[in-house]
């Protein structure tokens, strides 16, 4: 097919019922982009013998050098199938872990997508990853009939085959497999009674091609149904099921029986198909047969070209013969455009599930809001149809690259005219020299020297660099040039926004100012075509396309509306975590505002990306991995700053917890009770030296007891450690909770809220999975007495309320359930914020090295106030509302003077580190600043009354090596304090996959060091797994003869923990307990040596 005019692809977009939406998703390595090329080369728009070589859709420079996708890029293409005519907006999106954010950003535009697995590797951990996301994805389909993922595979063959044609198909093959791993290899063991064979992903429905990218084939078992089904008179219903399976032909009988496994006998799969295959390479690759090669070529009814033939590389004539043969272009497209539903076909609760933000149900929605769901449903371009545009993520583009920038052909009358420019110019040069000869040798004889003015025109257009463009969907109506359109920020209540807005108020219109809703134009519309942009006027409903002039109002992601009744659509869902983290100065300093302006450019170009000014002043960059470090700090450098910069060792994220008391010492021998209590005793102790006993007491069970400086309020708190199940609900609920917090809030400021039942259910569900993991006498009843959850009222720990006489309401009141009635009776005390606020500063950062605490229950038993301070709260009360937050949120005018009182009784070390918000509490009220102070410092002293421990981040490393390098993956593990899980052999292959842990602050420059040490032969995938707690106590110090016979006189061999913790401590400035010289002597000279 030729390349496809500009004109016919305009038109092609106004059909939405041939409009095809789909990304590529794959491993890293796996021929994504290869088969990306394909496809683009089946377009006409790069030479097919170019396409897996060119890498298209890989734009960037270090794209092309890593050999691994970055970024996601678009592309549309046109396909004939018969009388119909489709265009198909294809994306190609990153396999390496790093940027699963792209991958994404890519899913949210699409409708179905092709799942790329190769043969000999397998299901790796990106495929999971994506998975995962479709997992998520699908969640929009009603149901899973509709689900229109597009899978290749070649790893379906029998183990004999597999075993037998291994080394071929390394060579040959190239391609994917289903969702779900193993369960392919027996497809069909779910089909008991109900006919749910939709739900699976085989060959003989139609959604499984087998190819070879780099080779050009690619065939489904249809093509090869019809085939046979002319040859031999086998009708091509009974070929299509049973090509695929445990079927063989019997020849003597002319039928196609079961059982060819138990028989030993051929499949009709590897009989019809993999056989005639294996003799194409045969014939061309190995044996290099040309009487047998021109007999093939004969055969199939192929051209093959002279210069093809005489090729000296045999992968040429290979692919010359397979493309015509089977076409990978042709199998893949055809298969899309039957499988994949076109934008016409979105599920109603796909629509509803986008537009319901937050904990808000559907119905509750105003009605001009519910209307809209027509809209998506139809997928119109009519003129009074709503504009519904999501913008997924923005891009940067050079300037030059743009349409009304880049160059054109000039015709011979344009050439003609700039010569005769060219020649009158350089004639009017040679003139202005000669002047300027004639003025210089005047002007040396006065002594003067010409002076010459620098233009400023190059920095101007340095700061005009780089372009930002939306990548984005049209999901209703028609967008056009020039059309002004409402931007809706994720906090945007549709609702409010009707009820300030005059009706039929558009966006052109001026507009009153309403929270999280901003006006915007789109200045220029693309099409997007790699690494091409083309300018269009406008784009119907269902299109993927780029717009130009967005970067004032949308930072990553953002829903467009000329409507101001459409809500925002519910956020991406990204799987990769940030956690590396880096300072970032320039080398000169005054080049900062560069910087600044250069990182805020950056965080706008990537999805994943954060930047965050931390309270030191330092800049600090967030990426997902090392990979992407390194390419964050490139396009800082390069691109967006364009200036040296300096980045930090990486910034890594630790946590804090405390563990019940040990079992065993450090060599692993059985700590006695005597000793538990002793050292639990000596650790009472050290903390209530470092207070004055008049204000801090701990017993011997670890209540620590505080009392605020004016002796008006008394705290007592427990710490508890939080099992490990409950920990890990916990953080993977945060949002739930979040959720939680947010109703929680809206009933105590006595407004209605209309919860959707799929949140009340949830929340319903993470109260069951607490009560049934909290059991025990000390747990009874924990769950219905949670006071609060922290850090940021979402973390992992909790606040119990064991204060005796004290019913606050529950946190779980939204349900109605446990005695509503109840729930209205109990009443919050006073300061009942400012006991939440203390322990929120006091899990924001532990007392070990100041980072966030995790897994640790605090339980207030005791909270008492002097009724003197209740009394001086009654002004206060008289002149805000009732409930505490509202008091501690208003400013009384009184109350200054006894701000100035309270810090000045209350200068302690521990409260001058206070935070302002702390600090600037005080002047709300007496005590209200101090039992922060208190609270805070109460938990503190409660925590280290417990066994305290360090929990590492750690990452999922799943490695895929020989047997010869299998010993040194296992050395560079060790060495970076990595745990292997498991290693199983890859069945059919010498391959192992080893799964291991590694820490976090060991896995920089990982990745190279095992490349290096295995030759290239092993590569790891990093994935952000879980928070592990360093078994090693970093207070310990040897005090038996055995743990000086281990461990040294000075605890020789490194503690782990102690060497993270003050490695953290000394980045922030904290106080590190170690000696910088010991044994200090007097030097002596060789000479002098007495």
């Amino acid at each position: 097919m030729g390349q496809t005019s500009l004109e016919k692809i305009i038109a092609l977009q106004r059909n939405a019922a041939n409009i095809r939406n789909l990304c590529i998703l794959a491993h890293v390595d796996h021929g994504k982009t290869t088969l990306a090329d394909c496809l683009v080369a089946s377009n006409g728009i790069i030479s097919s013998r170019l396409a897996g070589k060119l890498r298209y859709l890989d734009s960037r420079e270090d794209e092309q050098i890593r050999g691994i996708t970055m970024k996601s890029s678009a592309i549309s293409l046109h396909y004939r199938q018969e009388e119909q005519e489709y265009l198909l907006n294809l994306i190609d999106s990153p396999g390496h872990v790093d940027f699963s954010s792209e991958v994404s950003t890519a899913v949210r535009l699409c409708d179905g997508a092709i799942i790329v697995v190769d043969a000999v590797e397998g299901v790796c951990p990106q495929v999971n990853i994506s998975v995962d996301l479709l997992s998520y994805f699908e969640s929009y389909f009603s149901h899973y009939n509709n689900v229109s993922i597009i899978i290749f595979t070649g790893t379906l063959f029998s183990s004999k085959v597999l075993e037998e044609r291994a080394e071929k198909q390394k060579e040959e093959e190239k391609d994917s497999e289903t969702s779900s791993g193993e369960q392919v290899y027996n497809w069909s063991a779910g089909l008991d009674e109900a006919d749910d064979s939709n739900l699976y992903f085989s060959p003989d429905q139609g959604n499984v091609v087998f190819a070879s990218a780099i080779d050009g084939w690619g065939f489904s078992i249809q093509q090869f149904a019809h085939i046979y089904s002319q040859r031999m008179g086998i009708k091509e219903q009974v070929l299509l099921k049973t090509l695929w399976g445990d079927f063989y032909l019997n020849s003597k009988a002319k039928k196609i029986m079961k059982g060819a496994q138990a028989k030993g006998k051929k499949p009709l799969f590897v009989q019809f198909v993999l056989d005639n295959i294996w003799s194409l390479y045969d014939a061309v690759v190995n044996k290099r047969d040309k009487e047998k090669v021109e007999k093939v070529v004969a055969s199939l009814g192929v051209k093959v070209m002279a210069r093809d033939s005489r090729h000296s590389d045999p992968k040429v004539l290979l692919s010359a013969i397979s493309s015509q043969w089977l076409p990978l272009s042709q199998a893949v497209l055809a298969m899309v455009c039957e499988k994949l539903p076109s934008p016409l076909d979105i599920a109603a609760e796909r629509v509803e599930k986008l537009l319901s933000v937050g904990t808000r149900r559907f119905d509750s929605l105003p009605e001009q809001t519910q209307e809209l769901k027509k809209a998506f449903l139809q997928c119109s371009s009519g003129e009074d149809t709503p504009v519904i545009v999501f913008v997924s993520k923005m891009f940067a583009v050079d300037t030059k690259a743009l349409p009304q920038n880049r160059q054109r052909p000039l015709t011979q009358e344009e050439i003609a005219q700039r010569r005769e420019l060219a020649r009158q110019r350089h004639a009017d040069r040679l003139a202005a020299d000669l002047a300027a000869a004639e003025s210089s040798k005047d002007l040396t004889h006065l002594g003067g020297m010409p002076l010459t003015i620098k233009d400023s025109k190059p920095d101007e257009e340095q700061e005009q660099s780089e372009t930002f463009i939306a990548f984005a969907r049209i999901y209703s109506g028609m967008v056009r040039r020039g059309q002004k359109v409402f931007v809706l920020g994720p906090k945007y209540d549709p609702t409010q926004g009707l009820s300030m807005l005059p009706d039929g108020c558009s966006a052109s219109d001026s507009v009153p100012e309403v929270p999280h809703l901003s006006c915007c134009s789109m200045e220029s519309l693309y099409l997007l075509m790699g690494r091409e942009l083309e300018e269009l006027e406008e784009v119907p409903a269902g299109n993927v396309l780029g717009v130009r002039g967005l970067e004032d109002c949308v930072l990553k992601s953002a829903t467009l509306s000329t409507s101001p009744a459409c809500p925002p659509f519910i956020p991406l869902n990204f799987e990769a975590t940030p956690i590396v983290r880096v300072a970032i100065e320039p080398k000169h300093p005054s080049e900062m505002p560069k910087l600044v302006r250069g990182m805020r450019l950056l965080n706008q170009a990537d999805p994943c990306a954060e930047v965050l000014i931390q309270e030191t002043g330092e800049h600090v960059l967030v990426t997902a991995g090392e990979v992407h470090l390194q390419r964050c700090l490139a396009d800082l450098r390069d691109r967006f700053a364009k200036i040296e910069i300096s980045a930090s060792k990486p910034i890594i994220p630790f946590r804090e917890t405390v563990v019940r008391p040990p079992k065993v010492d450090m060599v692993n021998e059985d700590l006695g009770k005597q000793q538990k209590v002793a050292i639990i005793h000596q650790v009472k102790e050290e903390a209530s030296q470092s207070r004055s006993s008049d204000t801090l007491h701990v017993d011997s069970s670890g209540l620590v007891t505080l009392t605020t400086p004016n002796r008006l309020a008394t705290v007592s708190i427990r710490a508890i450690p939080l099992p490990q199940e409950v920990t890990l609900l916990l953080e993977s609920s945060s949002e739930l909770i979040r959720s939680l917090e947010q109703v929680n809030l809206s009933l105590r400021e006595g407004k209605g809220l209309d919860i959707s039942i799929r949140t009340l259910e949830a929340i319903a569900e993470l109260k069951a999975q607490l009560e049934s993991l909290l059991q025990g006498r000390k747990w009874r009843n924990a769950v219905e007495r949670i006071w609060a959850f922290g850090p940021r009222r979402y973390g992992p720990n909790i606040l119990l309320n064991s204060v005796e006489g004290y019913q606050r309401p529950s946190v779980w009141q939204c349900l109605g359930r446990g005695g509503q009635a109840g729930a209205q009776a109990a009443v919050l005390r006073d300061f009942d914020n400012s006991v939440v606020s203390g322990f929120q500063l006091a899990t924001l950062s532990g007392p070990m090295c100041e980072e966030p605490l995790m897994g640790v229950c605090f339980s207030v038993e005791g909270w008492d106030i002097q009724s003197s301070a209740l009394s001086q709260n009654q002004d206060t009360m008289e002149q805000d509302s009732t409930s505490h937050d509202t008091l501690s949120e208003s400013k009384a005018d009184g109350s200054g003077k006894a701000c100035e009182q309270v810090e000045s009784t209350a200068a302690e070390p521990s409260q001058a580190r206070r935070r302002p918000e702390t600090a600037s509490a005080d002047c709300y009220g007496p005590v209200s600043g101090q039992l922060i102070a208190a609270m805070k410092e109460a938990c503190r002293q409660a925590f280290q009354a417990q066994p305290q421990r360090l929990m590492a981040a750690m990452y999922t490393c799943e490695i895929m090596a020989t047997a010869e390098v299998l010993g040194r993956v296992y050395g560079v593990l060790g060495k970076r304090e990595g745990r292997v899980l498991h290693e199983e052999m890859k069945e059919g292959t010498d391959m192992f996959i080893i799964k291991a842990v590694l820490p976090v602050a060991e896995s920089f420059g990982f990745a190279d060091e095992i490349r290096k040490r295995t030759s290239g032969l092993a590569s790891p995938q990093l994935v952000f797994s879980h928070w592990e707690v360093i078994s090693s106590d970093p207070y310990w110090v040897p005090t038996t003869e055995e743990e000086y016979l281990h461990f040294g006189e000075k605890a020789d061999s490194a503690n782990q923990a102690l060497k993270y913790m003050n490695a953290v401590r000394r980045r922030k400035g904290l106080y590190v307990e170690e000696k910088i010289v010991e044994h200090a002597e007097k030097q002596r000279t060789l000479s002098k040596n007495k």
